[in-house]
């Protein structure tokens, strides 16, 4: 069982995938520290220094913080688009890295050129050309 786990454990794409959930983490943080500090206060000096976060409702000792949830949703739709942003900038370079080079015209020998004249001469003599 030992032998099992340790050859799944070491397959490329589990090893890659926990690279990409390290570097996805990593990634999420800065997201978060773009959108908490950079994004949202400029957004709140636009505003005329309005913060969503504050926004709350009372009712009797209830407290509804519907701020907060607004304000979650402006940060997943920001970071849902800065992950966009970054994945089509890794689709647009890999894309101009994996284009294909000029084909080589391919090399006959002899007896293949000789077949495809006489082909040649068939299809000529067919249509009467």
């Amino acid at each position: 069982m030992w032998e099992d786990f340790k050859k799944f454990a070491l397959k490329g794409n589990v090893i890659d995938l926990a690279v990409a959930v390290v570097i996805g983490a990593a990634f999420g943080k800065v997201v978060t520290s773009l959108v908490q500090d950079i994004i949202m206060p400029l957004v709140g000096i636009l505003v005329g220094g309005v913060s969503v976060e504050n926004w709350s409702y009372t009712f009797n000792d209830v407290v509804l913080n519907y701020g907060l949830f607004i304000q979650s949703i402006i940060d997943f739709f920001i970071i849902a688009f800065s992950i966009f942003m970054v994945i089509r900038i890794f689709t647009k370079l890999k894309r101009k890295k994996d284009v294909p080079a000029a084909e080589e015209p391919e090399v006959l020998d002899k007896t293949q050129e000789i077949l495809l004249e006489i082909r040649d001469l068939l299809g000529k003599e067919k249509t009467g050309l």
